[in-house]
């Protein structure tokens, strides 16, 4: 993203409007991504830790209402039949091993760091140049998580072929790709409208995984897939008011 910027000479944000990217970016890049890595490295299974941070649509939409956003009936159900399709797309995958206090904790704190930092993110700082933004918020995540890198990770790397694919993933889909599409998306709807896009990414995997590696989903799993596109419709197309607006 820095060569990027600097290349294309990007405006960079002023320092005010930097502070702000930068507490946005500490929970949406650093407490989620770190949290959710670090769970699974000490052995949360990835069907699990994708259930906790999955309930993010529902938590984003509770802190809408609390802040005066009416919940529809329409919302509500999609809500619900998104977190179930959820449930049934990574039911065959679903096991206990591993799943202790700790990995509980992280996983946990990567769902409140990532809501807190989207709603954060929507309040003070929607609109923003995505590419000295986003760099803005990558060098404060490293102020937070490089500490605890050196402190308990060896940082001893094994260039194998799997730890590079991981790795470009990581940066060029997951982070240049799906974070920049959640940003973009902040700026044109509500935090709560645009989170339960999240519900899909299992479901999108479970597909990537058959078109890639030959992983064929199970029917319970497709079934899933359905309910989660049919919750996502509902619960996104809602029009998000304020409780004292007239409705319509």
């Amino acid at each position: 993203m820095l060569v990027l910027a600097l290349l294309a000479r990007a405006a960079w944000p002023s320092w005010r409007r930097a502070g702000h990217l930068a507490v946005a970016g500490i929970g949406i890049q650093a407490g989620y991504l770190g949290g959710v890595w670090v769970a699974v490295a000490q052995g949360m299974p990835s069907s699990v830790t994708a259930l906790v941070v999955n309930l993010q649509p529902v938590l984003t939409a509770l802190a809408g209402w609390a802040a005066g956003e009416r919940m529809g009936p329409r919302r509500a159900a999609g809500l619900v039949l998104g977190f179930l399709g959820v449930t049934l797309v990574v039911a065959e995958k679903l096991t206990t091993s591993g799943i202790t206090t700790v990995t509980l904790a992280l996983s946990g704190g990567a769902l409140l760091a990532i809501t807190a930092g989207t709603l954060y993110q929507k309040r003070f700082c929607p609109d923003f140049d995505l590419r000295t933004g986003q760099v803005v918020q990558f060098v404060a995540s490293i102020v937070v998580t490089a500490p605890f890198a050196l402190a308990f990770e060896d940082l001893r790397i094994d260039w194998t072929p799997a730890v590079i694919g991981a790795l470009v993933w990581s940066v060029v889909v997951l982070t240049g790709g799906g974070i920049s599409l959640l940003f973009l998306m902040l700026r044109r709807g509500a935090a709560s409208q645009v989170t339960t896009y999240f519900y899909l990414v299992p479901a999108i995997t479970a597909v990537m995984a058959f078109l890639m590696f030959g992983e064929r989903p199970g029917w319970v799993a497709v079934a899933g897939m359905a309910v989660t596109v049919i919750g996502v419709a509902l619960a996104a197309r809602s029009p998000v008011r304020t409780r004292d607006a007239p409705p319509g």
